[in-house]
């Protein structure tokens, strides 16, 4: 087996990122693929959260190196304030100095082919380019989603940062990959000497939690029909005021429609904002935030929802949420809300789900949910077969080995 030096920051017993699967189900699948995966990553003590129920899923004979990483805000604030030079490009920077020296041991022990870093904590790209100018092994740079964007990061001197860390890897990666046909296109625009080394494997789900999910007839919410919004609900990228509006007017207009509907939003991160909105429209008899649970606990709700929510704007065109390929595989109806013009919305029509209507138009919302609730998951709702299964992380391993084997040669 060839080996692969994996640096990511989002590994367990992180907890409440759903960025964690990619680095996780690619260092499961790699040894059917004759890949060994070696995980670089951060101190638990750099998380946030952490949870000890992803822990089965590493490999009883994984290596997994853990280099001495701090939370910026949390470890090196005095009264809630700290040096902004400590958290640029992002507030793990300081993972970067004992990862580099950790890597370099892998690397002179270990020997592998390949490094490869994945975003979105750019400090790993870091970590990923300062390995390779000193072994001179090939690197492959997952951004996943672009960096440097109009507007974000909104920090500019941040914002330069990430540019520069995607110029450099332009420059110095063997590949750089990317999630979305539409964050590939733009790259090969903004990199043209780099295009023939941008390369598209979108994210996936994985098969095996889902298989020890037992069938249950037993509804989310009795009596009620539940939609599910499953992760983080963002002011602006996710912004859900204008489902809001359109569950205030469907409130006021049908209220006997309205009194069957029940909308949870599970793990939205930015409780106190929706819970104010729900307020100011009078209807939180429809809508309720719950907490974070357990990973596999998650996919089960999925499962038993009786529809499931996609939330992604326009100006996220070139993202899709990594959740929505678990989404696929749960088999529920969907209920896109984004821009048709975008990945998100590509990639549900790719499935057979027409059920779209615009985040930000409240009107298009309503008549979607109405449609909904008067004809069920009628044609245009649920994925396809076929769709779902070549979303499946072994089948994007497959890819991901095709890609280094590629770079190694």
């Amino acid at each position: 087996m060839k080996r692969l030096l994996m640096i990511a920051f989002h590994f367990p017993p992180l907890a409440g990122s759903s960025g964690i699967q990619r680095t996780l189900r690619f260092a499961r699948y790699l040894p059917d693929n004759d890949w060994e995966p070696v995980v670089l990553t951060a101190h638990p003590r750099a998380y946030e959260r952490t949870s000890a129920d992803q822990m089965q899923d590493v490999a009883p004979t994984l290596r997994v190196v853990r280099a001495q990483a701090w939370d910026t805000a949390r470890h090196f604030s005095i009264g809630g304030r700290y040096i902004g030079a400590l958290a640029r490009p992002d507030r793990w920077l300081s993972w970067k100095y004992d990862a580099i020296r950790q890597g370099m041991r892998i690397i002179r022990e270990l020997r592998p082919a390949a490094i490869w870093s994945t975003y979105p904590i750019a400090t790993a790209h870091l970590i990923g380019l300062a390995l390779h100018q000193r072994s001179g092994l090939p690197w492959i740079a997952d951004f996943r989603d672009p960096m440097a964007q109009d507007g974000y990061p909104a920090d500019p001197v941040t914002w330069q940062q990430f540019k520069s860390i995607e110029t450099q890897a332009a420059q110095h990666a063997a590949a750089m990959v990317f999630t979305t046909p539409g964050a590939c296109d733009d790259y090969r625009q903004r990199y043209p000497q780099a295009a023939s080394r941008i390369h598209l494997i979108e994210n996936g789900y994985d098969e095996a939690p889902f298989r020890e999910i037992a069938p249950s007839a037993q509804p989310l919410v009795p009596g009620r029909v539940t939609l599910l919004h499953s992760g983080i609900v963002y002011p602006s990228e996710r912004d859900p005021r204008p489902l809001f509006d359109a569950l205030a007017e469907l409130k006021a207009t049908a209220p006997e429609l309205a009194a069957r509907l029940h909308v949870r939003l599970r793990a939205c991160a930015h409780e106190a904002f929706v819970n104010e909105e729900l307020a100011r429209r009078n209807i939180t008899d429809l809508v309720e935030t719950q907490p974070p649970i357990p990973y596999r606990e998650a996919l089960e709700e999925m499962c038993r929802a009786d529809a499931l929510l996609v939330m992604q704007a326009a100006n996220c065109n070139a993202q899709i949420p990594a959740k929505l390929y678990e989404y696929f595989r749960a088999g529920r109806p969907l209920i896109g809300l984004t821009d048709p013009a975008g990945d998100t919305a590509r990639s549900l029509q790719a499935a057979g789900v027409s059920a779209i209507a615009p985040l930000d138009n409240a009107a298009a919302i309503g008549e979607l949910l109405l449609r909904y609730l008067k004809n069920g998951a009628a044609q245009g709702f649920t994925p396809t077969a076929s769709y779902v299964q070549a979303c499946s992380r072994q089948a994007r391993t497959a890819a991901f080995t095709g890609l280094l084997e590629q770079v190694v040669t």
